[in-house]
């Protein structure tokens, strides 16, 4: 199957990076904007510097400019939400992430962390400007 779906593989990164970066900019825009959500944390709070960096960077990450410094940051941010703020460093049922709901942020914390490695690939902003510079 491998070498059936091989030739689509940089597009598929490219589609994984535009709506991974795509729903971390729309938390971000939940928690700063107060869109679609109960609960609009305090200006400057923790929770609204973690939103304004997930708007940042999951705009950055889906248009593809700055992605591997924007998805190293933004792997981070989801690190210190799963730790902080689900698995609390308790070490009973909730250490799993199951059970403390943490898993979006794992994933989230271990896709950015993917991309930041990989880098911003085709179809991106730093596509385009490398390929400008030559």
């Amino acid at each position: 199957m491998a070498t059936v779906l091989t030739p689509f593989a940089e597009r598929t990164y490219a589609l994984m990076r535009i709506v991974a970066g795509a729903l971390f900019m729309f938390h971000g825009v939940q928690k700063i904007f107060g869109i679609l959500t109960d609960h609009q944390p305090p200006v400057g709070s923790q929770l609204w510097i973690g939103g304004a960096l997930e708007l940042v960077c999951g705009a950055a990450i889906a248009l593809g400019l700055f992605t591997s410094w924007a998805a190293f940051v933004a792997s981070g941010v989801m690190a210190v939400a799963y730790f902080q703020f689900h698995w609390k460093f308790q070490f009973d049922s909730a250490f799993f992430p199951a059970v403390n709901k943490g898993e979006p942020a794992v994933l989230y914390c271990f896709v950015f962390l993917y991309i930041a490695c990989k880098g911003s690939g085709v179809w991106s902003l730093d596509a385009a400007r490398r390929h400008r510079a030559t």
